[in-house]
């Protein structure tokens, strides 16, 4: 199995490795191009702020590159989020893959909405799709961090409710996206790894 992690200003890629390395699994950190096709497949990690990170992509070329990525690719967190059509995160046009626009959290809240943002712990997702998902029980938890969000859609896979329900997962074609974080979700992130990791 040859497992590449794309290299940019993302702060989870060590986390992720190591998450990779419990289950059995080793991956490269590259942002080579030639490397990227030549994957397996590809995980698409984030942690950090939506424009800046879409400038980074943009002038390295890897916007190009993970568009026209043919073999499964998992995005995660902001990497999900990139993949959506546009954030308000700054107001900035991502890469499209999703038609879903990422949306802040607290023009959805109400006035006497104590959650606080962003949400930072523990959720349940449900209404759960698609083979990533297999052996996972519907209503499992998983950890998030984030103020911004995809609203439900037509690639929506499951879905998280914190001041509104969300999508918690996206899935388009060989594109997947994950808004929680698999590798600090104990085993039910783990099972969904493994089952990325035999698409």
């Amino acid at each position: 199995m040859n497992l590449v992690i794309i290299k940019y200003n993302a702060g989870n890629i060590q986390s992720v490795l190591y998450a990779l390395d419990r289950i059995g699994a080793s991956a490269v950190v590259t942002d080579d191009v030639s490397l990227i096709h030549q994957a397996d497949k590809v995980i698409f990690p984030g942690v950090g702020e939506a424009s800046s990170a879409m400038r980074y992509l943009k002038e390295r070329g890897l916007d190009a590159v993970i568009k026209n990525l043919r073999q499964p690719v998992l995005g995660i967190c902001l990497g999900m989020q990139l993949m959506c059509r546009f954030s308000e995160e700054n107001n900035v046009d991502c890469l499209g893959i999703f038609d879903e626009d990422v949306q802040y959290f607290a023009k959805a809240g109400s006035a006497d909405n104590k959650l606080k943002i962003p949400q930072i712990g523990w959720n349940n997702i449900y209404d759960l799709k698609t083979s990533l998902f297999n052996n996972v029980p519907d209503g499992s938890y998983t950890y998030f961090v984030h103020s911004y969000y995809a609203s439900p859609g037509a690639h929506t896979i499951a879905t998280t409710d914190y001041i509104l329900p969300y999508s918690s997962a996206l899935h388009k074609d060989n594109f997947y996206g994950v808004q929680f974080h698999p590798e600090k979700s104990a085993d039910t992130g783990e099972q969904i790894l493994r089952n990325f990791i035999t698409l």
